[in-house]
């Protein structure tokens, strides 16, 4: 079964990669950089990886991201994952960044966007990766704020496949972005939230209903309302599920207690993502073995949810039909 996941072409829909970056190049970074880290260590610092909560794993996500300060780094760091993500069998990854958590520390859009477009240029070009961007919002942060940066990311438009929203979930309902979720539309960009993941299932019918999204990162709570459950089986809306960052993040105690198999049962379309690997005790390969060992899945089910994620990438119609054709050989 591990030889069968390790070739399996997977496809990741939800990777932030600021989540992707691994302490020792956290602190090669702060080293070229001249930050000092509250870390001495990079064992020190992967020890500091546990947290109890969405707040916790939080604030030693923002905390980390201080070494990231000119295009090189945000080249460095995106690169570092593909690489890493292709050794693993992954073949498509759509990836959130988070513009704001760099220009309130004073990194310009234009940093930060052109270290991450070189990364995914080369990656198409020499690892056999598609690359989908998402511009994140972060909810806990004003929504005029994030209208600004939209507007401001004029030039780049083009370049992105949708924008998103993450970040802490409670007390931030989709309804505070409903005016920069209308405007993504107005400019043609495809729509995502998370919701449904510490947020309550209402957050995901707000993100359907109000933001018009077409797509629910997370979204494991949605089995707490059988309407919610109801529409997404209907209209075949796409959860993009972290199993490992939900037990890191006490969303369950335990992977056997997770509630991917129901989600399945309902006649849900499901996909697998790592969320933030360097974070959450890794990426694609880990989450996949990791459910194969918790639920007893055959090849099938794996096959089954990474057609999924082919059928929902952000990718085009040719690669699309080349990534189904490589699935149909597995």
């Amino acid at each position: 079964m591990h030889e069968f996941l390790r070739n399996l072409p997977k496809v990741e829909l939800h990777l932030h990669i600021e989540g992707s970056l691994e302490p020792e190049l956290m602190f090669a970074l702060a080293q070229r950089n001249g930050i000092e880290l509250p870390y001495t260590t990079v064992q020190e610092a992967k020890d500091a990886y546990h947290f109890n909560d969405l707040q916790g794993f939080l604030n030693l996500y923002f905390q980390g991201m201080s070494v990231l300060r000119k295009e090189e780094d945000f080249y460095d760091l995106a690169m570092d994952y593909f690489k890493r993500a292709r050794e693993e069998g992954v073949v498509h990854i759509d990836m959130h960044f988070d513009p704001q958590a760099h220009l309130q520390r004073g990194v310009p859009l234009e940093v930060v966007m052109a270290g991450l477009l070189k990364a995914k240029q080369e990656a198409e070009d020499n690892l056999d990766l598609s690359i989908g961007m998402i511009m994140a919002f972060l909810r806990d942060r004003p929504a005029e704020e994030a209208l600004h940066v939209l507007e401001q990311a004029a030039p780049y438009w083009k370049m992105l496949d949708s924008i998103g929203l993450d970040s802490a979930e409670k007390n931030n309902p989709p309804v505070k972005f409903v005016e920069v979720f209308k405007r993504a539309k107005q400019l043609g960009l495809v729509r995502v939230a998370h919701a449904g993941e510490e947020g309550p299932a209402d957050y995901i019918k707000e993100a359907l209903d109000l933001l018009d999204v077409q797509r629910i990162d997370h979204g494991v709570r949605c089995l707490e309302s059988d309407e919610v459950v109801e529409r997404l089986r209907r209209e075949q809306i796409v959860l993009t599920v972290c199993p490992l960052s939900n037990v890191s993040l006490k969303v369950v105690e335990d992977l056997r207690d997770h509630p991917l198999p129901k989600l399945l049962a309902e006649g849900l379309k499901v996909t697998i993502s790592s969320d933030d690997p360097a974070y959450f005790g890794g990426g694609m390969l880990t989450n996949h073995v990791a459910c194969a060992e918790a639920f007893g899945w055959d090849e099938a089910v794996f096959r089954q949810l990474t057609r999924n994620a082919i059928e929902e990438a952000f990718v085009t119609t040719q690669r699309r039909e080349e990534l189904l054709s490589r699935l149909g050989a597995v």
